[in-house]
C-alpha cells in the first residue's frame, strides 16, 4: 500500500497510508502513558485524556462534543501504559475539520478547574466499575506482579483519593512535559493528498510550537521473580491468569512467539487450549492466550474462567500443552499450517479499518516504521521449527511462570 512519512518543522512525525474510500481515519499518538507518570502522578495520563475534551483556548466542551458529530464523524480517545491516542473518523472532505479539532484538544486544552471537579467523579465511577469486573481487574494485577514497583506495574486509572487532589496546575504541568509535537505522531489512513495533510498540519502547528525537546528518559525495566498469588474475591467462578516474561517489540524472536501464541490460545477455535480445555474436557467457556508487547519489554499470559473445583485440572491441561511445545518440535506440516493461519489473520486484520489505522499510528510513533503487512508475513514465514522450539523452551519454561487466581 502506498504510504508517505515526514517530520514537520515543529517536530511532529506524520505517517500516511492511502486508502481509496470516502471514509478517513486520523489521529494523534502521544507518547505519554502510565509508564511516563511520576510516582505522585498516578492516573495522570488517563486523567489528562478525559480533561482534554473539557475546553481549549478556542473551544468550550460543548463545541468539542459537537465538532465532528454535526458532520456525522466520530471523535474518541484512550490511554494505555505506553501512549494516549486521540482519533477521529470522518468523511474525507472533513479531514481539515478533524485535524483542527484533534490538534486543538491535544495541544491547546486548558483543563479548567470547574470541569476537573465534575469529571473526576466520572473517573472515580469508572474505577469503581472496573473493580467490580474481576475478569478485567485480574489483567492489571497480573501486570503489577510482572513489573512490581515499576511504572509499568501501576494501573492506568490511578486512585480516587489522588485524582480528587489534582488541579489545573497539575494537568498543565504534565501536558507541558509530554503533550508536545516532538513527542507525538499523527497518522492518516484515507484518500487525501499527502501534500494537503502536511500543509494543514504545518498551518495548525507552526515550528514555534515545538520549543525544547521533551524529556522522556529511557527506563530500565525488569521482571519480578515468578510468583503465585491467590486472591479471595468471592466470585461465582475462578478467574485464572498464568504467564511470564516475553520479548520486546524489537526482538526478532517475537515472530516465533507470535506463532506459538496463536497456536496455544489464539482466536481460532482450533487453538490447542480451546480444544483441550473446552472441546474435549468441557471445563471452560473460553480460554485465550495474549502477548503484551512494549518497545523495550513484553510478557505473555493465558486467561480462563472455570468452576473453582476445576482450577487444578485446567492448570494441568495448560501445563501439558506448554510442555508439548517444549518437548517436541513442530512437524513441517504443523508449522506450515500454523503460518498459513496466522498470515491469513494478519491479512484479514487490515480490513478492520479503524484497527489498522490505529496500528499504523502506534507502530510509527514507537518504532518509526510503517506497518508493512508484507514485511510481517515475510518474517513469519521465515521462522523455523527449531526457532519455535527454542523460544518455547525459554518462554514457557515451568520455572518462569507467574500465576494469579481470583476465587
Amino acid at each position: 500500500m502506498a504510504h508517505n512519512q515526514t517530520t514537520l518543522p515543529c517536530g511532529l512525525r506524520v505517517i500516511y497510508e492511502h486508502r481509496p474510500s470516502a471514509v478517513l481515519y486520523c489521529g494523534y499518538v502521544v507518547c505519554a502513558g502510565t509508564r511516563h507518570e511520576a510516582g505522585a502522578d498516578s492516573g495522570m495520563a488517563h486523567f489528562i485524556e478525559h480533561m482534554s475534551f473539557k475546553g481549549t483556548t478556542r473551544r468550550r466542551a460543548c463545541h468539542i462534543t459537537n465538532g465532528l458529530e454535526r458532520v456525522g464523524g466520530d471523535l474518541n480517545a484512550y490511554t494505555t501504559k505506553q501512549e494516549t491516542v486521540y482519533y477521529a473518523t470522518v468523511l474525507k472532505q472533513d479531514f481539515a475539520r478533524a485535524a483542527d479539532l484533534l490538534t486543538d484538544i491535544v495541544f491547546h486544552s486548558t483543563y479548567p478547574q470547574s470541569e476537573i471537579d465534575k469529571e473526576v467523579e466520572v473517573i472515580c465511577d469508572e474505577i469503581d466499575s472496573y473493580k467490580d469486573s474481576p475478569a478485567e481487574l485480574i489483567f492489571d494485577e497480573f501486570e503489577s506482579m510482572m513489573y512490581a514497583g515499576q511504572p509499568l506495574g501501576r494501573d492506568i486509572l490511578g486512585s480516587a483519593e489522588r485524582l480528587r487532589q489534582y488541579t489545573t496546575a497539575d494537568a498543565c504541568r504534565f501536558a507541558r512535559a509530554h503533550y508536545r509535537p516532538d513527542n507525538a505522531a499523527f497518522y492518516v489512513y484515507g484518500d487525501v493528498p499527502f501534500s494537503q495533510i502536511v500543509r494543514t498540519l504545518n498551518k495548525l502547528l507552526p515550528a514555534a510550537t515545538c520549543g525544547e525537546s521533551v524529556q522522556n528518559s529511557a527506563q530500565t525495566v525488569s521482571f519480578a521473580p515468578p510468583a503465585e498469588r491467590v486472591v479471595d474475591k468471592g466470585t461465582h467462578q475462578a478467574h485464572v491468569l498464568v504467564g511470564g516474561p516475553a520479548y520486546a517489540g524489537t526482538d526478532p524472536r517475537r515472530f516465533a512467539l507470535i506463532i506459538l501464541n496463536n497456536m496455544l490460545g489464539g482466536p481460532g477455535m482450533n487453538s490447542r487450549l480451546n480444544l483441550s480445555l473446552r472441546e474435549k474436557a468441557g471445563l471452560v467457556y473460553s480460554v485465550d492466550s495474549y502477548l503484551n508487547t512494549y518497545p523495550d519489554t513484553g510478557f505473555w499470559n493465558v486467561y480462563f474462567g472455570c468452576d473453582t473445583h476445576d482450577v487444578k485440572r485446567c492448570r494441568r491441561l495448560l501445563e501439558r500443552e506448554l510442555c508439548r511445545f517444549i518437548d517436541k518440535p513442530l512437524t513441517a506440516a504443523q508449522l506450515a499450517a500454523a503460518k498459513k493461519q496466522l498470515c491469513g489473520q494478519v491479512g484479514i486484520s487490515t480490513d478492520a479499518s479503524e484497527g489498522h489505522a490505529l496500528a499504523l499510528g502506534k507502530t510509527f510513533a514507537h518504532y518509526g516504521l510503517h506497518r508493512d503487512i508484507e514485511r510481517i508475513v515475510s518474517a513469519i514465514n521465515a521462522v523455523t521449527a527449531d526457532e519455535v522450539q527454542r523460544v518455547a523452551a525459554e518462554v514457557y519454561a515451568p520455572d518462569r511462570l507467574t500465576t494469579l487466581i481470583y476465587l
